[in-house]
């Protein structure tokens, strides 16, 4: 059954001269712990589909449902993962991971065991009193995805959250993350440019042309990929096809 259905959807940006067509009649649907990258060419509509399935943005056209309702941020139904941490520099890890159970009045005795928990689970035992400043750029993510998934999403968007991140903390964070949404059954979805991260991270990689942004082709990521660490994926031979396959039909869309 799908947990996630984008049907029809189209939006267009108005400007007091001209009105750009961001995305062109796109419809998808995403199965409850199911991960899924949007990959694409820069301007192909990747992060405003995301906007929209998040409830930042409406679409001019066309609908998205989570779990059979319409998508609402301030719900705790939604986690969201951005490039930058933002986490607040003036206030502790401890307080930054509470701050989204804080804001949903959901923070508890038990809540804040619960944050504290996944904390230590997720590499960072020890900092709880530390700020933002003293940790790793990698360090502070892994903080970040602690504060998303304190609430308890069903479905995480993530945007480009490892692209500020040098290549090696980039890939140990790739395997932290597929292994944290994989051990709670999170559906995913993530925006990304970065043929090979889309590939071992992924169940299916939905690729976009641009102009206006519309869904050209879905990929199947192999199973024998979707079983092991994205670390241990990128030296498999499926991988390799995988990644020559989509790059021809990116290279096929830029000389369209």
């Amino acid at each position: 059954m799908s947990f996630l259905i984008v049907q029809n959807v189209n939006h267009t940006y108005f400007t007091a001269k001209q009105a750009t067509k961001a995305l062109e009649n796109i419809s998808f649907s995403i199965r409850e712990g199911e991960f899924v990258s949007l990959l694409g060419p820069s301007g192909c509509g990747k992060t405003t589909m995301l906007s929209i399935i998040s409830g930042l943005l409406q679409p001019t056209e066309g609908e998205v449902r989570i779990d059979g309702k319409a998508p609402d941020l301030k719900a705790s139904s939604i986690g969201y993962m951005l490039q930058q941490d933002y986490l607040f520099p003036w206030k502790t890890i401890e307080e930054n991971i509470f701050l989204g159970l804080k804001m949903k009045k959901q923070l508890n005795a038990e809540s804040r065991k619960n944050a504290l928990q996944l904390l230590h689970d997720i590499g960072l035992h020890g900092v709880e009193k530390q700020f933002p400043r003293q940790l790793s750029g990698g360090m502070r993510q892994r903080a970040a995805l602690v504060r998303t998934l304190a609430v308890n999403p069903k479905i995480l968007l993530l945007d480009e959250p490892f692209s500020a991140l040098d290549f090696q903390t980039k890939l140990k964070l790739e395997d932290l993350v597929f292994k944290t949404l994989k051990q709670f059954h999170k559906t995913a979805v993530l925006v990304t440019h970065d043929i090979g991260e889309a590939i071992s991270m992924s169940d299916r990689i939905l690729l976009f042309a641009a102009k206006p942004g519309r869904l050209h082709k879905i990929f199947e990521v192999p199973e024998d990929l979707r079983r092991i660490r994205p670390f241990e994926a990128r030296s498999k031979e499926s991988y390799s096809i995988l990644f020559n396959e989509i790059w021809k039909e990116l290279e096929s869309l830029e000389n369209s």
